[in-house]
């Protein structure tokens, strides 16, 4: 009878029921909740507190609805999947890192610098571990990082197109700039990303293009049937992921804004470790 499997099963069964029906199931044997707390998630319109869980195998992330009570939106990531990238301290936005995978990359940020170091530490340690298991190799090519709307007044392809309500700003799936209608209307197949043609630059859509073309030379077809993509589609009828889906209505009310700060709580990650009963 191995009291640390009990706890690890009570503190996975207590974050699914924060998440209630909106979440998905969590408990999968040989999971284990390694550590749980809250960053600072850069969305695409501004900064947002998300609470971030780390097992052993995904980094589960969700919307604060009410403090360490509730939360909404749950997101999934395998973190076979994953590569983090320190990012410098830039004036407000310090102690920050990229969360890397192959269908979404995004930064985030811790409140010091030791709980940037302790989370990555824990999260590079989980993927080595998930890695090694598997004897699978890390994942090459990862999304891009989204440039953060308020970054950009104007379209960073034309540099003419300035943002308003009608003109609205669009992302490009393959490097992430912030685009105007007209230099995003082309679309190309990001298998990575989606099954779908996705939104892409008009750079981009050149450079990827121009691949192709090259890769088909060399003898190296690709599966025409995927070739869909330069169809010229614009208007708002857009189900190529166009919206960020992590930006929820600003009519939270409740959003976890309490300036007192809890710091992260990594439990043992080896079977034999007895609970740190002073952490509860």
């Amino acid at each position: 009878f191995d009291l640390n499997s009990e706890a690890n099963a009570r503190r996975i069964a207590m974050v699914e029921s924060c998440f209630g029906s909106s979440g998905q199931p969590l408990g999968v044997p040989g999971r284990v909740l390694v550590g749980e707390g809250v960053l600072t998630k850069m969305c695409r319109k501004k900064p947002k507190a998300r609470q971030f869980f780390l097992f052993n195998d995904i980094l589960v992330y969700g919307n604060i609805v009410i403090n360490k009570k509730k939360y909404n939106k749950q997101h999934i990531i395998p973190l076979e999947e994953v590569k983090l990238e320190s990012l410098e301290d830039d004036g407000q936005f310090r102690n920050g890192w990229l969360i890397r995978t192959a269908s979404k990359s995004f930064a985030v940020y811790a409140a010091t610098s030791t709980e940037k170091q302790e989370w990555m530490a824990h999260i590079n340690k989980c993927i080595e571990d998930l890695l090694r298991k598997s004897g699978k190799k890390a994942v090459e090519v990862h999304a891009a990082v989204w440039v953060p709307d308020s970054e950009a007044a104007v379209c960073m392809h034309c540099k003419k197109t300035q943002f308003t309500v009608l003109n609205r700003r669009h992302h490009c799936r393959k490097c992430g700039a912030v685009v105007c209608g007209p230099c995003s209307n082309k679309r190309f197949l990001l298998p990575s990303q989606s099954s779908k043609p996705l939104r892409v630059c008009l750079n981009c859509y050149d450079t990827l293009s121009r691949a192709r073309v090259q890769q088909n030379n060399m003898g190296n077809p690709t599966d025409n049937s995927l070739i869909k993509d330069g169809k010229e589609r614009s208007g708002s009828g857009d189900s190529s992921g166009e919206e960020d889906s992590d930006e929820e209505d600003e009519a939270n009310r409740s959003q976890h804004e309490s300036s007192a700060h809890d710091e992260p709580t990594f439990y043992g990650m080896s079977e034999g470790v007895q609970e740190d009963p002073s952490k509860h």
